[in-house]
Formats: C-alpha cells, structure tokens, sequence
C-alpha cells in the first residue's frame, strides 16, 4: 500500500542565497533567458554570491582576456573572482561570449543552451575557487560540472 503523500519525507537542499545580475551585451540569436541563467547559478553555487553574468560580443570577450589576462584571443569564457566581498559572500563576474558559444556548439554538435549551462556552470564554479590547471584538480571541477549538468539532462561535456 502506498504511503500517503502527507507522511512521505522530502529532502530539499535549499540553494545559498545569492544576488544575480544578468546583462545581455550582444545582440547574438538563441541566448539563454535571465530564468535559466538563475537556474543554472543557483544549481552551480556552494555558498552565499553576488554574481553577474554577462554574455558579450567577440570584441569585448577579447578585450577583457587582453587587459587582464594578457591573452589575445577571444575566450569562451572568463570568470573574475573578487573573494569574500561581505562576510561569507564571494563576488565575481562571469562573462560568456556569444560567438565564441554559438561555434563551439555547432563544431561539437550539441544544442547551445547545454553549452551555454556548461559556461554558466564552468565560471561559477571557477568564482568558487575551482580549477582545472593540474590534472588532479580538473578531474574534481570537471566531475563536479558534470554532476551539475545532470540535474538538467545535460550530457557530460567531457565525454566524447
């Protein structure tokens, strides 16, 4: 016999609290909407944030990655952490490039909304302090994202 729903135990995991902005600087086809962008930030944060998510045109992207990483090349995207910002908060911008998504996409075969979560995600974890520069510690963020986008049906993007 069933349970009835009334005695039927549910876990929630309540998402941190956070603040989000999101700017729409390119004028780029198929962009996620504010909704998912949220849905995707929350589903990606650990602790308390104010994040902005910008989604931006190759110009600016490449400009960015030149001024404060030294690097010439248009990015996919670039996460800006600024650290505890408040007690406990962590601040940080994440910037995703239009174009740059829309190629990668279409070159990998994938729909650009799991693209673009895969961004989303990649990024917040980065503002986190997640990385992928030694093997180890790829294996972790990358395993992390993937879990991430699971929730969302979203294939492993690591895997070929």
């Amino acid at each position: 016999m069933p349970t009835p729903r009334a005695a039927r135990k549910r876990t929630f995991v309540a998402a941190p609290e956070f603040s989000l902005s999101v700017q729409f600087a390119s004028d780029a086809n198929n962009l996620p909407s504010r909704a998912q962008v949220r849905r995707w930030v929350t589903a990606a944060l650990e602790q308390p944030a104010e994040v902005t998510v910008r989604i931006v045109d190759a110009d600016e992207a490449q400009a960015l990655n030149q001024d404060y990483r030294d690097k010439g090349y248009v990015p996919n995207v670039l996460t800006f952490e600024y650290g505890e910002i408040s007690p406990g908060v962590l601040g940080g911008d994440v910037v995703i490039c239009a174009p740059v998504v829309e190629r990668e996409a279409r070159e990998q075969g994938k729909p650009q909304a799991n693209h673009y979560a895969h961004m989303v995600v990649h990024g917040v974890l980065h503002l986190q302090g997640y990385d992928h520069i030694e093997p180890s510690d790829a294996d972790i963020m990358e395993s992390r994202e993937a879990a991430i986008l699971q929730r969302f049906h979203i294939p492993n993007p690591y895997l070929s």
